[in-house]
């Protein structure tokens, strides 16, 4: 079945820097798109990057441009998220998902167990 294992929260500052990584498995990773989504405390989950099947295109939501990238590794089967100038408001629990085909617009078929990121001085 489908596995998700995020990995690379912590304790950041704010301004820092942080990588998170995700390590899918029991689907053909190369040929679906990928996702980024965090739920902050007593908030809803939110969407913040997604990626198609061959890294050809990207896409985040507005307040992490210029500020987040996406990439993935098919070779690894392993979807990154690399956070630089993290802001306090960027506190949440991160999780990986899988899409159903290769689009972003389309349904999740599985998040991962999350992540924790803190930013805080």
């Amino acid at each position: 079945q489908v596995q998700l294992v995020e990995s690379g929260g912590g304790l950041a500052q704010p301004g820092g820097s942080l990588r998170l990584s995700c390590v899918a498995s029991g689907f053909t990773f190369s040929d679906k798109a990928m996702s980024w989504a965090r739920q902050a405390p007593g908030k809803g989950l939110e969407w913040v990057s997604g990626i198609k099947s061959d890294g050809s295109a990207t896409y985040y939501l507005d307040s992490v441009k210029g500020r987040f990238t996406i990439s993935r590794d098919n070779a690894k089967n392993t979807v990154y998220l690399q956070m630089n100038n993290l802001k306090p408001e960027d506190t949440a629990l991160y999780y990986c998902g899988n899409h159903n085909y290769d689009t972003v617009y389309g349904p999740v078929d599985a998040w991962g167990q999350g992540t924790l990121l803190t930013v805080s001085s």
